[in-house]
């Protein structure tokens, strides 16, 4: 699968690691499925509950993902991946990412190195759950208009 992106997602993921650097941002990345394309639609950024550790993990909310999934699906999407930020390391997944990471959503990692944002990566957990597989990363304008139903 290959994970589209336009420019805006890829500066809003880069602006939220940057504002909530040195601890890890996460949110929930909402769109289609288009043949061999998972085409983001809509971000939805959720504050990090992690209490312990939150410059090396992320913890999203039970109740935060519920709400955003409401919204995703009134908009008529669905939750195709996860982004989160690495904080002074690469945008690699660790073992506490593969501990805790579901099959089949993409999972887009965010270095941010000394406050400021760089690389993005995309991955999805196999389905042994032995190890992530990088996947191809498209970033590009979306020309089709997609309307909220809210």
């Amino acid at each position: 699968m290959t994970l589209v992106l336009e420019p805006r997602h890829v500066t809003a993921v880069r602006r939220h690691g940057e504002a909530d650097y040195p601890y890890e941002a996460c949110g929930l990345i909402g769109g289609l499925v288009e043949g061999s394309r998972l085409v983001a639609v809509q971000l939805v950024p959720l504050p990090n509950a992690r209490s312990d550790a939150a410059r090396n993990r992320y913890l999203i909310d039970p109740e935060a993902f519920r709400r955003a999934q409401q919204k995703l699906d009134r908009d008529g999407l669905d939750i195709i991946g996860v982004y989160h930020s690495h904080p002074d390391h690469p945008p690699i997944p660790s073992q506490y990412d593969r501990d805790h990471a579901w099959p089949r959503l993409v999972y887009v990692i965010a270095a941010v190195a000394g406050g400021k944002a760089g690389d993005l990566k995309a991955w999805i957990l196999s389905d042994d759950r032995a190890s992530f597989d990088a996947e191809p990363l498209t970033i590009e304008e979306r020309t089709v208009a997609w309307q909220s139903r809210s």
